[in-house]
């Protein structure tokens, strides 16, 4: 199993590297896109559908993020249209993270299984369209300002598991992911802190690190940074529990078996899902 992780996590890095990096963010684009279009298919498997009709919801999926690339980035100069297609999207995409993962997680497994199926495969494109929209405009804003936001993402990740694994006895939310605790969560959130003061310290003398999110964020302040980078990690976990809810409702362990060693797509980047369109959202409407 670990060989298999390994080679896995090596030809997704020898893949995703040089789109990362690539000047061109049509790159980046093209590399997010497959990973959407594949989350796609994992959310129409895990929400009742055939194999033939996720097919259908991915290439529906792709359709949409065509769509809304196209108009977003005509509308972002076009009067009218640029403010409900400009940074507002972020706020729409935000406040929707915010409000329905908190009620998708208060209700629980039965609560997500009472919505309807065309609902909740709604829902799947559009989280997924935005993510997608999202991850492009972080490529497009700079590689770092990208790099800072999947970095806060897996250093929050990593974090909590060990602090979980170190000191965790209060669970966060059993009946969706028993191996969840608060003193995992909070030992993300200082995690995140160090890292993203680091990140700035570094800035100085390596300018490759300058343009990050933290950059962003403490323009406006030290207080600022702190909550923003806490509403940001705990976020990351309200992404990770809902693909959780999402995956216990179906009764199935991992999302898919489409990244050998690692299970599916969106167990992968359930944390980025709602992270990078909130990270967005924090910083352009903080921009005059």
């Amino acid at each position: 199993m670990l060989k298999q992780r390994i080679i896995t996590a090596l030809i997704l890095l020898a893949i995703a590297l040089p789109a990362l990096f690539h000047t061109d963010p049509q790159w980046m684009g093209a590399f997010g896109m497959v990973l959407i279009l594949a989350a796609a298919w994992e959310w129409g498997r895990l929400n009742g559908l055939s194999a033939r009709w996720s097919l259908l919801m991915s290439l529906g999926c792709g359709l949409i993020c065509g769509i809304v690339y196209s108009t977003y980035w005509t509308a972002s100069v076009d009067g009218a249209w640029g403010w409900l297609f400009g940074r507002n999207i972020w706020l729409l995409v935000g406040s929707s993270w915010v409000l329905c993962g908190a009620y998708w997680l208060r209700g629980g497994v039965r609560q997500w299984q009472a919505i309807p199926r065309w609902l909740r495969l709604f829902v799947g494109l559009f989280l997924l369209s935005t993510t997608w929209l999202a991850l492009f405009q972080a490529k497009l804003i700079g590689t770092a300002f990208l790099i800072s936001c999947l970095t806060l993402v897996w250093v929050a990740d990593i974090a909590a598991y060990f602090a979980g694994r170190r000191w965790g006895q209060r669970k966060l939310a059993p009946g969706i992911s028993p191996g969840k605790s608060w003193e995992g969560v909070v030992g993300g959130m200082v995690a995140v802190q160090l890292f993203a003061w680091s990140w700035l310290a570094l800035a100085t003398p390596f300018p490759f690190l300058q343009g990050s999110v933290f950059a962003e964020l403490i323009q406006h302040g030290h207080f600022t940074l702190v909550a923003c980078l806490l509403f940001l990690t705990a976020m990351s976990v309200v992404g990770d529990l809902v693909e959780s809810l999402i995956k216990r409702s179906a009764g199935a362990k991992d999302s898919s078996q489409l990244l050998p060693g690692h299970g599916g797509v969106l167990d992968r980047m359930d944390a980025l899902l709602p992270t990078l369109p909130l990270a967005l959202m924090l910083v352009l409407f903080q921009r005059p």
